[in-house]
């Protein structure tokens, strides 16, 4: 090898780690959750409350090859799984794990106060 090819080897190293710091930070994560929200899409069952990425909280009636028949309101309706936005005991259990932290630290304050109150 000369001087010349491993100068322009060197030149693309850059370019290279900056599509690998890419791919990391950014294609990735996307791809993980697109397969997590597949995998929670299709693990659908009866009785499952889901919202919609319109807004709409809906029970899920049936199982389909690429529709869910949900209940919204009085009414049955056939919705595409492609806007299935989120199921509401996934997010119930993140926010009770959320206040738990916060009431724990709204503790740990409160207990610091009194300790300075009683100097």
């Amino acid at each position: 090898m000369d001087s010349n090819s491993l100068n322009s080897l060197l030149s693309f190293l850059p370019i290279i780690i900056l599509v690998v710091v890419f791919y990391f930070l950014v294609f990735r994560p996307q791809q993980q959750q697109r397969k997590r929200h597949a995998e929670m899409v299709t693990s659908l069952k009866r009785g499952d409350k889901i919202v919609t990425n319109g807004g709409f909280v809906c029970e899920v009636m049936k199982q389909e090859d690429k529709f869910i028949s949900v209940r919204l309101g009085d009414s049955v309706v056939r919705l595409s799984k492609d806007y299935v936005a989120y199921k509401v005991d996934d997010v119930a259990e993140e926010q009770e794990a959320t206040n738990e932290v916060t009431e724990g630290e709204e503790q740990s304050r409160k207990g610091k106060k009194s300790k300075q109150e009683n100097k």
